[in-house]
Formats: C-alpha cells, sequence, structure tokens
C-alpha cells in the first residue's frame, strides 16, 4: 500500500541542488519550511508556531521545472508522500509543485506577460466639469443634419438632374 499523500505549504529554506543519477534520471532536494500562526489572547497578536522542516524531493520533469521556477525565500503549495522522519525533518517525494500567489505574480511559458502588465498602475484623473451647454439653434438640434451639411447642400453639391445607372433620377428628399 502507498504511503497517503500530504499537502503542505511552506518557503523554500534553501538552495535548489539539481543532479542526475547513473541512468540519466533527474532529481533536485530543497529544504522547506512550514511556519503555523497562532493567535496569543493575552498579547491579541498573531505569533509565528514552532517550524516543520521538510527535505523535498522531485523526480524528472518536475525536478527540472522546479530547478528553473524556485528560488530560495518563494512560498510554494507541495504535494507529495511522506518517505523517512529522521533528524526533526520530514523527507517528501513530491508528485506536485505549485508556487503561491498569495505574495507574488508567476507567469507560464504561455502566458508571458504583455509590456502594460509592467506599466505602473496610475489612478485616472477626476472628470472635468462638462462646457455649459448651449441653447439649441434649428440647425443644431438632435435628429437635424449638421451645419455644414445643409451649406454643402444648398451650395449645389447635390445635383438632381444627374441620371442613375438605371435611367432614374436620383433625387432624394431630406
Amino acid at each position: 500500500m502507498a504511503p497517503p499523500t500530504t499537502h503542505v505549504s511552506g518557503t523554500v529554506t534553501s538552495d535548489i541542488e539539481y543532479r542526475f543519477t547513473t541512468s540519466g534520471i533527474a532529481v533536485c532536494r530543497f529544504r522547506l519550511a512550514q511556519t503555523s500562526r497562532q493567535w496569543d489572547p493575552a498579547t491579541q497578536t498573531w505569533r509565528d508556531g514552532n517550524p516543520i522542516t521538510y527535505i523535498c524531493t522531485a523526480w524528472r520533469d518536475l525536478a527540472r521545472n522546479a530547478t528553473e521556477s524556485l528560488t530560495r525565500g518563494v512560498t510554494v503549495l507541495a504535494t507529495g508522500r511522506i518517505t523517512e522522519t529522521k533528524d526533526s525533518s520530514i523527507y517528501l517525494s513530491l508528485d506536485d509543485l505549485g508556487i503561491s500567489l498569495r505574495q507574488r505574480i508567476a507567469y507560464t511559458e504561455t502566458s508571458l506577460p504583455s509590456p502594460a502588465a509592467a506599466a505602473p498602475i496610475t489612478v485616472p484623473e477626476a472628470p472635468r466639469p462638462a462646457p455649459p451647454r448651449t441653447a439649441p439653434t434649428a440647425l443644431n438640434q438632435p435628429g437635424r443634419p449638421p451645419a455644414w451639411w445643409e451649406q454643402q447642400r444648398s451650395s449645389g453639391w447635390y445635383s438632381t438632374t444627374t441620371a442613375t445607372h438605371n435611367g432614374t433620377s436620383p433625387h432624394v428628399d431630406i
């Protein structure tokens, strides 16, 4: 029977060691510290509990990806099987590993950030008051053509004597 799977959230506390077995399989190893937060009713504050130390081992593609993605101080979410407990450390063989998004942004190869992602966020300006409205003129009312339209129309740019391709007059009443 396989050991039960456990889930751990903690901070990487060592450099990532990356090696290959004699048969060419990639393996990485790093330390992970899980520190619980406890409420202290006497001081009315949260305080850190005793850290639990894990020695994590990842294999093959997970090892390669962990080596490329992790650095000391990164908070991760690890899923794996406890293989041994020795010297006040728990040895964990990882099945899956993810970076916690609580304190940082993570990008994948397929979703690299756009240049706008690095742009600083600016607060939009307060809306300016609208200019005072003038009383509408006969030519400036909603639903009426603009003044330039009436000027062009009266200047003769639209000819009613021109015939269309089927011989009828293109006259249109506006």
